[in-house]
């Protein structure tokens, strides 16, 4: 015979504070809020307004997750204009930590808010710096200086890879924690393009060709060894930002043709074969932090922050993907 709950769900209960792993239908009231609340799923994607930034700025470089990210450096470019600030995020709001030990624009990121490598940025500039979470260290640097490497991928500061970027856009070098070794290059050479992963697992796609007019809609896989050629982004961006690994993945924000053509709020969904177009950026922007910096949670959760609106902007948006736990506050009207 069937039993109460399973014909009619979970008993209301009380609790002082949400629950921490509610199931799906279940509905609970918070005494503390004194609001009813159910969980949820997602329907469709949607960005989300965060904490803003406490200095606006674009061409940074970044790390960690939507609930714990490093910001770092970032323009105008060039040097005495770019900055060396460096800002961290608890999930709502941008507090200001120590500074790198170079100032810089168009920087590359990866890892953690507490183990991240910034790396490479404006005036070709090769500079490597380790965060141990309460300073950044000058590291070895990298090989063939690397400017605008947004092609980036770590799980902290003692493994990544950097991919892409000017002034030649193709080549690919792996960090060990203590410096840096040449790997696969990419199938197509380019620079502003959107990278993320870990050193075994990453995928890069869009970018453009360096000082030319044209926009990319390639899409590549790393897998450790080698580089391959997937199927291609719906919109060609370059300037464009991404989060995720070579199974889950976003492509958001950038320039539409030509090389300084329109603004775009573009959004993709890569679920490890192809690309769809997702719900916007709340803002078109572009240059702004990757995601995150590294593999972010892929295409159910990101964040990204700052970037050209055309002028800086310190503005966050978290991103949330169809199908991802949602707990709504129910009301009556």
């Amino acid at each position: 015979m069937a039993e109460y709950k399973g014909i009619h769900g979970t008993k209301v209960q009380n609790y002082t504070s949400d629950p921490t792993n509610p199931i799906i239908g279940q509905v609970w009231y918070n005494e503390t809020s004194q609001t009813m609340k159910v969980e949820s799923v997602t329907t469709a994607g949607v960005w989300a307004t965060g904490g803003s930034l406490n200095t606006a700025r674009q061409a940074l470089g970044g790390a960690g997750i939507q609930t714990a990210s490093l910001a770092f450096g970032g323009g105008p470019p060039p040097a005495p204009t770019a900055t060396a600030i460096t800002e961290s995020y608890n999930g709502s709001a941008w507090t200001e930590v120590a500074d790198l030990n170079s100032q810089r624009a168009y920087v590359g990121g990866f890892g953690t808010y507490t183990s991240a490598i910034a790396v490479g940025g404006d005036q070709y500039a090769g500079i490597t710096e380790s965060w141990n979470g309460t300073s950044w260290t000058t590291a070895t640097a990298i090989p063939g200086a690397s400017y605008n490497n947004s092609g980036t991928g770590g799980a902290d500061n003692t493994s990544g890879i950097s991919f892409g970027g000017g002034p030649l856009g193709i080549a690919s070098y792996e960090w060990n924690g203590t410096s840096w070794t040449s790997a696969p290059a990419l199938n197509q050479a380019r620079s502003g393009l959107a990278g993320s992963g870990v050193k075994t697992d990453a995928i890069a796609s869009g970018g453009g060709s360096g000082g030319g007019t044209t926009n990319y809609t390639n899409t590549e896989i790393w897998n450790g060894s080698a580089w391959t050629e997937v199927n291609d982004l719906n919109v060609a961006v370059r300037r464009c930002r991404g989060s995720g690994s070579s199974t889950s993945a976003l492509n958001f924000g950038g320039n539409n043709p030509p090389k300084n053509g329109p603004l775009a709020a573009t959004n993709e969904s890569w679920n490890g074969t192809s690309w769809t177009e997702d719900g916007d950026l709340n803002t078109a922007r572009n240059e702004m932090a990757q995601g995150g910096g590294n593999q972010g949670g892929g295409n159910s959760i990101s964040i990204t922050y700052g970037g050209g609106t055309p002028g800086d902007t310190a503005a966050t948006e978290e991103w949330t993907g169809g199908g991802v736990p949602l707990t709504k506050t129910i009301t009556s009207s």
